[in-house]
């Protein structure tokens, strides 16, 4: 059942970043202002006041707007930090937007902060309110499917046993990225909510 699993996991990454491979630039952008401002009007994200936001890789939703608008709103910004060569992610404190612009890439191609870097880290001081979760698919049943490394796994586990109340997490798509089905086994996190746009006339594939 196990290999199965990963099995029919390994098809549906490869379909999903084939779609979003075709998703066209413009696209991205409409559909990320939406999702912008679905998430500035929900009510999680404005009772939240520390939250945690991925660093958008380019065919991810953009999440640059949101990290500006956290501290516009006076909330506490964290973002991720992996560590390469295992499952392990802290969510550490970003000081500010205008880091987005100096931050370093890691070999994925994604913004964080250096290892050596000191940074206050959530869970040691006071943990999260709102995770938002970025993944390749995702069904309606907030299922979703990750890049194969575990790292939101094993931290929202982490979450669970450190916080006294398990923080609301909150999934970012483009509609290409819905599917009627994500394959999952019993290490995987399932999300509170999926976000996307939800016009009619786009049907989901």
């Amino acid at each position: 059942m196990a290999a199965a699993v990963r099995g029919a996991k390994q098809r549906l990454r490869a379909e999903l970043k084939q779609r979003l491979r075709a998703l066209s630039a413009e696209e991205r952008r409409r559909q990320s202002h939406l999702l912008t401002q679905k998430v500035l009007a929900h009510p999680q994200y404005q009772r939240a006041r520390r939250v945690s936001v991925f660093l958008s890789m380019p065919d991810e939703v953009d999440t640059a707007a949101i990290v500006h608008d956290i501290f516009q709103q006076g909330k506490v910004c964290f973002i991720p930090r992996y560590q390469r060569g295992s499952s392990h992610m802290d969510m550490v404190q970003l000081a500010s937007p205008d880091e987005l612009a100096v931050l370093p890439r890691t070999s994925w191609n994604i913004l964080q902060p250096g290892e050596e870097e000191v940074r206050e880290e959530a869970l040691s001081t006071g943990g999260l309110d709102l995770i938002f979760m970025p993944g390749l698919g995702f069904d309606t049943q907030g299922h979703r499917l990750g890049r194969g490394k575990g790292y939101y796994d094993a931290f929202l586990r982490r979450c669970l046993d450190q916080q006294p109340s398990a923080p609301y997490t909150l999934a970012l798509a483009f509609r290409e990225q819905l599917c009627p089905c994500v394959p999952v086994d019993e290490g995987d996190m399932q999300v509170d909510e999926v976000l996307y746009d939800q016009d009619p006339a786009a049907p989901i594939c």
